[in-house]
């Protein structure tokens, strides 16, 4: 297949087994998107949700979460891993929240972008999820598939995400990104697939005989 044959075919295939996609981080809000985008960094999705019950149930806003000591987050949030700096982050975006944004998430990547704990990955996500507008979040698992899938030859998510926002119309990017998440947990994981197994990878390179190493930096 060439390049845009298989940009084709991988946009009819998703959108034929995800016509719907459930956002999987369990919030209420714009404040409890991105407190739970923050936790899911190196952290299951699943295992986020277990754990922002017992958070949101203390505070579900900036404005509360104020008041809440870092050290009670921390012991709430500790299975997500990376507890430390997350607890301080949660504490640290909720106080600039209050100071700086009337306590309401700002619909503004680069804003977001300067709040403790967030990066541009989840950024995209809040701006994506949150707010509707067309972003394109990839993570490594994203970048994984797209090397699989001959979409891209970066070495970074950076690159990756370039990429992919070029290949794809703008349009479909904020479905496609949790198209291929659910694809890749279902089809096309770390150890499930190395490029030669699932539906997608042996449609797009169907004489492919060795595993695909994923390039990083």
């Amino acid at each position: 297949m060439l390049k845009q044959q298989r940009v084709d075919y991988i946009l009819d295939t998703l959108a034929r087994l995800y016509p719907n996609q459930p956002i999987p981080l369990t919030h209420s809000n714009h404040y409890t998107l991105l407190v739970a985008v923050l936790l899911s960094a190196q952290c299951t999705d699943a295992r986020v949700n277990t754990v922002t019950p017992a958070l949101f149930a203390l505070a579900d806003n900036a404005r509360d979460m104020c008041h809440v000591p870092v050290a009670s987050i921390l012991k709430i949030i500790r299975p997500c891993g990376l507890s430390p700096r997350k607890s301080k982050a949660i504490a640290g975006l909720s106080q600039i929240l209050v100071d700086d944004y009337d306590a309401e998430v700002p619909e503004d990547m680069d804003a977001l972008e300067t709040l403790p704990g967030v990066g541009h990955k989840t950024a995209s996500v809040v701006m994506s999820q949150g707010f509707g507008h067309p972003a394109f979040p990839v993570d490594t698992h994203i970048h994984r598939l797209a090397q699989r899938w001959g979409l891209t030859s970066g070495k970074n998510v950076v690159q990756t995400e370039k990429d992919l926002k070029r290949l794809f119309p703008k349009a479909a990017w904020n479905a496609l990104h949790l198209q291929i998440i659910y694809y890749g947990r279902e089809y096309c994981s770390a150890r499930g697939c190395n490029g030669t197994v699932c539906e997608i990878c042996t449609t797009c390179y169907p004489k492919r005989k060795k595993a695909v190493v994923t390039k990083k930096a």
